[in-house]
């Protein structure tokens, strides 16, 4: 477990706002980036209007927990998987930085290395280190059960971020901040049928199971493609767990035994990138014999675009910091924060993507 003392006394970030700065994080071209700091200026997350976000409203009176000042507070962050993916890499330093903006008194920061179990014993151990507001990125959407229970003995609110929590609101977590993961599968679905002209075969790449985001992009863009795209057939849905290496070699596999596959849609970048290493090397064009959308709008992927080896990327933006913090302290002014909190994301294709390169993290 890693600590973080934090005693800048700067400005606490005010009312959850419509669009807030954060700090960028982009990556390299390999997976363990070493420029994970760089664009600090761009990428800004944006929450979209209150017509958008849904659920009951949970004030801290509702809650039940005590009023806190974040200046004086023990904040905890339980990231859920190994930062080697740049997503997690971008949504730990911004929780990190804006930790340190808002002069968060000390930071309690974990990783549970895509361990359930580990995540569970990780929130109760900084629950017993004295953490007061807890932030946390959850690994499956069942079976957080136990640490949540923990943190409500001790009246320690709860705020879920990138991935929801089949839970109550307002009883086990205060709200959700993140996507909406299937207008993210539709919008992948309307950017494949512009690549394809709506003929194909298409291969989906899933995601990792247990968790609403594969779940719902994969309803999202099904959906669609039934709705607005007949001629493009779905002949294979197998999941790559959110990581390049298995994207690689599930592509792989699909190039032997679905060898008439025109379009692939993974679920998020790092596996489309792994489909177009496959790809190259069985002597395909990536982007040109086979089409590729993805989700995310990591650095790589956005420069596969502008090289030609992709076709589309529907961002979800990680950089929750700003958003995040904004939201603790509106909670603990005594407002209301809906259920779910969602976020706007763009989207890259060829038009856009050179002048978009450094918004991607």
């Amino acid at each position: 477990m890693m600590i973080q003392r934090r005693s800048r006394p700067l400005a606490v970030a005010c009312l959850l706002v419509a669009s807030v700065t954060l700090a960028a994080s982009g990556c390299a071209k390999s997976e363990t980036s070493d420029n994970a700091g760089s664009d600090s200026g761009q990428g800004a997350q944006t929450a979209k209007s209150p017509d958008s976000s849904s659920g009951s409203g949970c004030s801290l009176r509702a809650y039940g927990a005590p009023k806190l000042d974040l200046k004086d507070a023990v904040v905890g962050f339980s990231q859920s998987e190994k930062e080697a993916n740049p997503f997690r890499i971008a949504e730990t330093r911004s929780i990190k930085d804006e930790a340190e903006k808002v002069g968060v008194r000390k930071l309690l920061t974990t990783n549970a290395q895509s361990q359930l179990s580990k995540q569970i014993s990780d929130i109760q151990d900084m629950l017993s280190q004295g953490a007061q507001f807890l932030i946390v990125a959850p690994l499956n959407s069942d079976g957080l059960e136990p640490a949540f229970k923990a943190a409500a003995a001790k009246k320690v609110p709860v705020l879920t971020i990138d991935r929801k929590v089949n839970s109550t609101a307002c009883k086990d977590y205060v709200a959700f901040l993140g996507s909406d993961f299937v207008e993210q599968g539709r919008r992948a679905a309307d950017a494949m049928i512009k690549a394809t002209g709506g003929k194909g075969k298409v291969a989906v790449l899933l995601g990792a199971s247990g968790n609403n985001v594969t779940t719902d992009r994969t309803k999202g863009f099904v959906d669609r493609l039934e709705a607005q795209a007949p001629g493009l057939e779905i002949v294979a849905q197998q999941t790559g767990e959110f990581a390049r290496d298995k994207g690689q070699q599930v592509m792989e596999q699909l190039i032997q035994s679905k060898p008439d596959i025109t379009a692939v849609y993974a679920e998020n970048d790092e596996m489309g990138l792994g489909a177009v290493t496959a790809l190259k090397a069985a002597g395909k064009k990536p982007g040109k014999d086979i089409k590729i959308v993805s989700v995310d709008g990591t650095r790589n992927a956005v420069q596969a675009l502008v090289d030609g080896e992709y076709n589309a990327v529907i961002e979800s933006n990680p950089r929750f910091g700003p958003l995040a913090f904004a939201t603790a302290q509106k909670f603990y002014s005594g407002e209301e924060i809906p259920e779910n909190v969602i976020i706007s994301d763009r989207a890259y294709d060829e038009s856009n993507a050179k002048a978009s390169l450094g918004g991607a993290f």
